[in-house]
């Protein structure tokens, strides 16, 4: 598969704009761990192998276990991984995320407020939109992973 657009090159000012967005949720105080966690599980949802490569290589870099990583997509299974306030980013993000399935109900709303402050709730959510856009735009103009760029290299 070849990439359709580098949308990099085609409208940088727009990636520039997401890259604010992005450096205003390095700086929102969320745990940086946490955020690449929940950039994880979206891009899991959405199938981006791009995005996956990612912030599985980020997470690796942080510290964070292969065991840990790898049940990310079922985590609700593997809780005892994940500290509470993980597993309601995680949750959030999965409702927010599947927002057309789901009309995110007030139940899990009154979730993610028992563990997040409404500013910490805001900055999550901010972060999932901007995943679920990067998302979008990796996929729809066909990012290529660093694991298969590296593997077509070795070829």
């Amino acid at each position: 598969m070849s990439v359709r657009i580098d949308y990099t090159k085609v409208a940088p000012a727009g990636v520039k704009a997401l890259g604010g967005v992005y450096g205003y949720i390095l700086q929102s105080g969320l745990s940086d761990v946490l955020v690449e966690l929940v950039y994880l599980r979206i891009s899991q949802i959405n199938g981006c192998a791009y995005c996956l490569d990612q912030h599985t290589r980020v997470l690796q870099k942080k510290g964070v276990k292969v065991e840990k990583l790898a049940l990310v997509q079922v985590w609700r299974e593997a809780e005892v991984l994940f500290d509470e306030r993980e597993r309601a980013a995680l949750a959030w993000a999965e409702t927010v995320t599947r927002v057309a399935e789901t009309a995110i109900p007030e139940v899990d709303y009154q979730s993610a407020r028992t563990v997040f402050s409404e500013k910490d709730l805001v900055d999550l959510t901010i972060a999932i939109g901007l995943m679920n856009t990067y998302n979008r735009m990796a996929i729809g103009f066909r990012n290529q992973p660093q694991a298969v760029l590296a593997h077509s290299a070795e070829r």
